[in-house]
């Protein structure tokens, strides 16, 4: 369609006001209301024209379930009865509730 180099397609955008900046990333993580995209070593563009901001990610997607609870929830578990990050999780996952999994594993080791 178009004959012309990179050099010249970037003038070419500059002279319409389009200004392109690569973003170097070591991850990007996009979560939706019922899971996350994750992209390793993606490739991102971002875009200024008319005053607005546009963001271009390529690479390749991996689709992952959203975690249930944040690390500080696990933290708490884990500072309060001693067990390991894995037991606190497990017992998050279980009853649902940081004071329930806190109960559950304290009971578990009497």
């Amino acid at each position: 369609m178009f004959n012309m180099d990179a050099r010249q397609m970037e003038k070419m955008m500059k002279n319409m006001g389009i200004q392109t900046t690569e973003i170097i990333a070591e991850e990007v993580i996009i979560k939706t209301k019922d899971k996350k995209l994750i992209s390793l070593n993606p490739k991102i563009s971002k875009i200024k024209m008319g005053g607005n901001e546009v963001m271009q990610i390529t690479g390749d997607f991996k689709e992952a379930p959203l975690d249930k609870f944040s690390d500080e929830d696990v933290q708490i578990i884990v500072e309060q009865t001693g067990c390991t990050a894995a037991q606190a999780k497990r017992a998050l996952d279980e009853t649902g509730d940081i004071a329930d999994a806190i109960l559950k594993i304290k009971k578990e080791e009497a």
